[in-house]
């Protein structure tokens, strides 16, 4: 019997979430492509979601892609990571775990962004939603080593170790750079918590005990 209600799990099936997801995100881009202003309702911008109330956008920003190239390199990650992750947790646990990532991710940022009064800002992407799906895999598969360049393998958790360090340098020392790199960290940051109190995993602990 589980006590904690947070830890409830769900029956365990499958029904390709992951391609749904894809399908969904491919959908918006879509729309938004014939109606380019859509991008001001489902994007996140601080200035709309204080100041006119369109409390929906860290929500909607998970979908919405500024660009075909921006798009495609966000699904195949989707792709390639997803379907392992909804297989091991099943569909039902991988959506709540993509949405409620993705969504924390969109309200740190907005919170991020208003401490730095980047009230303009415009977030759009499914990077953070997708982090926490990579560091999803990095926990359920420790032992799993990424090709990098269809060439180099690196076991999964360094990989999130150093897709961190990259987004850490790349906020402090690329400041023209257009990526919203903190989203992507509290992509990561959100899956963390998400395995602690939800699947009642450490993640760090996963990992020492891979690698003893």
């Amino acid at each position: 019997m589980v006590k904690n209600p947070l830890r409830r799990p769900f029956k365990y099936s499958y029904f390709n979430a992951s391609l749904i997801l894809i399908a969904a995100n491919c959908f918006v881009f879509a729309i938004t492509s014939f109606f380019p202003n859509l991008q001001f309702y489902l994007g996140m911008c601080p200035a709309f979601v204080i100041y006119k109330k369109m409390f929906w956008q860290p929500f909607t920003y998970m979908f919405v892609h500024g660009s075909l190239m921006h798009l495609l390199s966000n699904m195949i990650g989707l792709l390639f990571f997803g379907i392992s992750v909804e297989k091991a947790i099943g569909s039902k646990e991988f959506i709540l775990l993509y949405l409620i990532c993705g969504f924390l991710s969109g309200l740190c940022s907005l919170g991020y962004y208003t401490l730095t009064r980047s009230y303009m800002s415009i977030l759009v992407g499914a990077s953070g939603a997708l982090y926490a799906i990579l560091f999803a895999f990095a926990v359920i598969f420790p032992r799993a080593h990424i090709f990098v360049w269809g060439i180099l393998p690196i076991p999964s958790p360094l990989l999130v170790l150093i897709y961190a360090g990259i987004e850490l340098f790349s906020q402090f020392y690329r400041t023209n750079s257009n990526v919203a790199h903190f989203t992507h960290l509290f992509g990561f940051a959100t899956a963390f918590v998400y395995f602690l109190v939800r699947m009642g995993v450490n993640p760090i602990k996963v990992w020492k005990d891979a690698y003893r």
